[in-house]
């Protein structure tokens, strides 16, 4: 199977931002495609609301309408379960609710949704994670998956009292997961590194079973810690071509540490029943941007030490112009929210078209918002799910009967 990305383009022509590959051909193989998965999101960032809540890494989010409650964050976990979304992932960062908490209060309310939990390496020891691992996937019957974020945000790190550099925070997170390996592996670990040690160091209780590692990351270093320790390499949301170098490089690095990760995205989505639907909903978020958000936001988040949110910050350009960079790719989020700045537009075969290219590249799991982050998950799983379906390329992890035999009819 081949994909021509040309065939995706439905809005008619477009402008090109300067510089930016659009409409040329990219022609990739695709092997065998399983069930893709899919992974939806918990807005603890400022809360949600009918408009882009605006900040995010490093920068103070703006909030929303509808607060980061226990019951509304309920609604959107019980939600995804039920819509067929294998995880959600809940973010870290000083604009957040801390991640570990608010899971672990939202997993006993539903019973299959994995909980993909970001969290820092500098804020707590590798021994201490390692056993926070093991509660949390053990009390919660095999429900975590790990998001380790290294940190791009000078500024922000030293708020959590952490004062190294961003390449010796990789240093320091490669030490990291290597003693939490180990000891999930059952062994008794001394290790005397140059940012961590530990001495007889054993788990009474590992995770059963060990927890995915997500991690992500575009910077040379970033790649060469990926490479060694991740399950899933996460990238956000850039053209297929950007993410088919990005899957290749890594690919090269993981085979020469024996490795074969799996590879997902970041992204939001505004899906709809037709293509100008979505497209107006994109431009009503457009409209409620204002240029002073913009230029104030902008500003804080180019301070950010982040190959990847440098690579957003060019994708939007700062201004409202241009935005629609890959046919059905709409980088108009980036404006205002630090992070995945990038969003899947159109209608629900157009955004399961965008889909199938990403899988083309290798992209096998997608981690998902929307604005409101509770209506948008019944719009992409209501519409863009069954025509994934239909296409052979998703099924839902724990389908319902939807018909009942009556025993005395």
């Amino acid at each position: 199977m081949t994909v021509d990305f040309r065939t995706c383009a439905s809005r008619g022509p477009r402008k090109p931002p300067t510089g930016r590959t659009f409409g040329a051909i990219y022609t990739y193989h695709v092997g065998f495609m399983s069930s893709l998965k899919f992974h939806w999101f918990i807005p603890t960032n400022g809360g949600d609301g009918r408009q882009v809540v605006g900040g995010g890494h490093g920068v103070g989010a703006e909030g929303a309408g509808r607060p980061a409650s226990v019951p509304y964050l309920g609604q959107i976990v019980r939600s995804a379960e039920q819509l067929g979304f294998d995880g959600a992932l809940t973010p870290t960062g000083a604009w957040c609710q801390d991640a570990w908490v608010t899971t672990a209060m939202l997993s006993s309310l539903s019973q299959r949704l994995r909980f993909l939990v970001a969290f820092r390496p500098d804020s707590v020891s590798p021994f201490l994670a390692a056993q926070m691992a093991g509660t949390f996937q053990n009390l919660s019957g095999g429900r975590l998956l790990l998001n380790v974020v290294t940190g791009g945000e000078d500024h922000e790190q030293r708020m959590y009292g952490d004062f190294l550099g961003k390449d010796a925070r990789y240093d320091r997170c490669d030490e990291f997961l290597t003693i939490v390996r180990r000891l999930w592996a059952g062994e008794t670990v001394t290790f005397q590194g140059k940012h961590l040690s530990v001495e007889d160091a054993t788990l009474a209780q590992r995770p059963d079973p060990v927890p995915d590692v997500y991690f992500g990351g575009s910077s040379p270093k970033a790649l060469d810690v990926a490479a060694r320790h991740s399950d899933v390499y996460l990238t956000w949301g850039e053209p297929p071509a950007a993410v088919a170098e990005k899957i290749g490089t890594l690919r090269e690095l993981a085979a020469a540490a024996g490795r074969e990760p799996r590879f997902g995205i970041r992204l939001h989505v505004i899906a709809r029943d037709t293509s100008a639907g979505a497209w107006a909903e994109a431009d009503r978020l457009l409209a409620h941007i204002s240029e002073d958000d913009i230029a104030r936001i902008q500003s804080g988040l180019k301070r950010s030490a982040s190959v990847g949110q440098r690579r957003m910050l060019e994708l939007n350009g700062g201004t409202k112009d241009g935005l629609e960079i890959h046919p059905g790719l709409w980088a108009g989020v980036g404006l205002v929210r630090g992070g995945a700045g990038t969003a899947m537009v159109g209608s629900h075969a157009e955004i399961a078209d965008l889909i199938e290219q990403y899988a083309a590249v290798g992209i096998s799991e997608f981690v998902l918002s929307g604005y409101p982050h509770l209506e948008e998950a019944y719009r992409f799983s209501e519409g863009v799910l069954p025509e994934l379906t239909r296409r052979g390329l998703w099924h839902h992890p724990a389908p319902v009967a939807t018909r009942a035999s009556v025993p005395f009819a």
